[in-house]
């Protein structure tokens, strides 16, 4: 008797939450940095991504509007934790999006799951988001520091670039990059022949410089970015490495706000990893082009990401008829990831969407054929050789 009690509260209690999501709107929130350093690679092409996901969906769920918010987390966890509190505590928001900084995205994944709501984490690149920090109601939707520190390792070593030198932002993402990339490249039977720290915020890299020059190591790696990484770029180019061919610049972390800001002809030739190009295929170039007529700049990863990841939240709310979580987070693992990306991505377990990633170049300002030609796609990776594969079990889900 017990056991059919318990079995009709659990059926009556799916059916209330069914009916109340059909009562209210479904609320999704885009939480990003919309001042800081990071509001070029994230802040109004995010929020404006989000916009075109929900208006492209249609704009309503269940016969009412889609309702939706942004707000600044301003790079802080603190002041992150504070919003999606409130968002989800006195606005009802169902799922937020983007967040785009790991720290940030790590104090809000604790309130994603004891609210039980969803997050899609795009911008924030740490992959301990599907190791250790796992949830069964998050997922991360564009690279990670895992891919940066593995895909340009294996492909260099193999074309015989063995040695490396390593210039590092001394602070937690830098460092973590360091000991990742140090472990691929010994793995790749390479060697780290020197390496350096520089503090968040330098001006001048010259000295450090002038030691990547002189270690002959084949490869110099820029472990750093934002405004560190374009300045140091730049400031290489200006000390002439790389420009004998017996050196080449790589960056791990590069995306096309940097490529934007450093220019063709400072950032000619630096190598790196990347799961999005605006001009990867005819439909990202079309979607893409849409974007540039309403935002007047091309959408870089965590824009494109955001509305890919928006936009199959929605599918999958749709499919199933309900905003739980546990209901529409099934939903999206089942169903294939279709979008301009590409039409066979799959969320896994662990919350790891996996795509394909390319290992790409900056074009010569010779090369580049119009506004934004940035990117040659050297090689394709397929998504078990760029992201950490699941036999690591890094995730608490897997190891149950």
């Amino acid at each position: 008797m017990r056991g059919a009690r318990a079995i009709a509260a659990l059926v009556f209690g799916l059916v209330s939450y069914a009916a109340e999501a059909q009562q209210r709107p479904l609320k999704v929130g885009v939480l990003t940095d919309m001042t800081g350093i990071l509001s070029s690679a994230l802040g109004t092409g995010s929020v404006d991504a989000a916009r075109m996901a929900i208006a492209d969906f249609g704009g309503e769920m269940f016969g009412r509007p889609i309702e939706f918010v942004y707000a600044d987390h301003q790079n802080k966890p603190d002041i992150g934790a504070t919003i999606v509190r409130r968002w989800f505590d006195e606005d009802g928001v169902d799922m937020i999006a983007d967040i785009g900084n790991s720290a940030v995205a790590l104090a809000v994944r604790e309130l994603v799951v004891s609210k039980n709501r969803v997050a899609l984490f795009v911008g924030a690149s740490s992959s301990d988001l599907t190791g250790k920090a796992c949830s069964p109601n998050t997922a991360q939707w564009s690279h990670d520091s895992y891919l940066f520190a593995s895909a340009l390792p294996k492909k260099l070593i193999a074309e015989g670039k063995k040695s490396w030198f390593l210039m590092v932002q001394d602070w937690a993402f830098g460092h973590a990059l360091q000991r990742d990339v140090t472990a691929n490249v010994q793995a790749a039977e390479g060697k780290v022949v020197g390496s350096v720290r520089h503090p968040a915020g330098s001006a001048d890299y010259s000295s450090l410089l002038l030691q990547a020059q002189g270690s002959g190591a084949n490869v110099v790696a820029f472990l750093s970015a934002v405004q560190d990484l374009s300045n140091s770029i730049k400031q290489a180019r200006e000390f002439g490495v790389g420009r004998d061919g017996k050196q080449i610049l790589v960056a791990p972390a590069f995306l096309l706000s940097d490529a934007h800001g450093v220019g063709l002809e400072a950032a000619q030739g630096i190598t790196f990893s990347t799961v999005w190009y605006w001009n990867m295929n005819p439909a990202a170039r079309a979607w893409s082009m849409g974007f540039f007529a309403r935002n007047k700049f091309m959408p870089a990863e965590a824009h494109a990401g955001t509305y890919s990841a928006v936009s199959h939240y929605l599918k999958a709310v749709k499919a199933v008829g309900t905003t739980d979580p546990k209901a529409v987070m099934k939903q999206m693992r089942q169903e294939k990831v279709v979008d301009f990306f590409q039409d066979d991505a799959w969320l896994r377990e662990d919350g790891r969407l996996m795509r394909r990633a390319y290992v790409a170049q900056m074009k010569s300002p010779s090369e580049s054929k119009e506004p934004w030609d940035y990117y040659k796609l050297l090689t394709a990776i397929p998504p078990e050789e760029g992201f950490r594969p699941a036999s690591e079990r890094a995730c608490p889900l897997d190891q149950k």
